[in-house]
């Protein structure tokens, strides 16, 4: 836990109009830093660490879909959460990713303070780059803190953003193959 970090939040409690050392509060300040470390603990993490060499050899070049996958992250606009699902595909040229390090893939982007559009092509380029696929897609779906809990309050309202490279991009009838197998058109 950062010591300077657990002053700042402290400070906040001050600025928000609240007594630090009041019973409930006291480690407050503690345990909101070892949480903020937590919840961006992507920028510690390289692409190369999280993936950890778990690439295959496959003859298959057909489509692999990791769907559903848990989505975390915060806003870097308000550091409130957002919270959805992401749907990865590639088409392997030869080399697979292992499943769960897609997941990890997703995860070390989403633990640090972003916008939802730059996650999306952050995810898809790591993707590309690690696994070297003909195409890669990636669609985020996620209901923002930001827009439910303040400003305009909607809390039915979902974004959705996708970023398509290679094959995924200059074939109709690839995206197309995706879109309708995550359930999307």
């Amino acid at each position: 836990m950062n010591p300077l970090l657990a002053s700042h939040y402290r400070e906040i409690l001050v600025g928000i109009g609240e007594n630090p050392e009041r019973e409930g509060l006291l480690d407050t300040p503690k345990r909101a830093a070892k949480a903020m470390q937590y919840l961006c603990n992507g920028y510690t993490l390289s692409l190369e660490e999280v993936t950890n060499g778990a690439l295959f050899e496959c003859q298959s070049d057909e489509m692999v879909i990791v769907s559903d996958i848990e989505l975390y992250s915060l806003c870097e606009h308000h550091m409130l959460p957002f919270i959805g699902k992401v749907h990865v595909a590639y088409l392997p040229t030869g080399r697979v990713l292992g499943l769960s390090k897609v997941a990890r893939v997703v995860d070390m982007f989403a633990r640090r303070l972003q916008i939802q559009e730059n996650l999306t092509r952050q995810i898809a380029e790591a993707i590309e780059q690690i696994t070297g696929a003909a195409g890669v897609a990636v669609v985020i779906e996620a209901k923002h803190m930001c827009m439910m809990m303040r400003g305009v309050e909607k809390q039915n309202s979902v974004m959705t953003s996708s970023v398509m490279l290679g094959v995924f991009r200059d074939s109709s009838t690839t995206r197309q193959e995706f879109l309708q197998l995550i359930g999307r058109r």
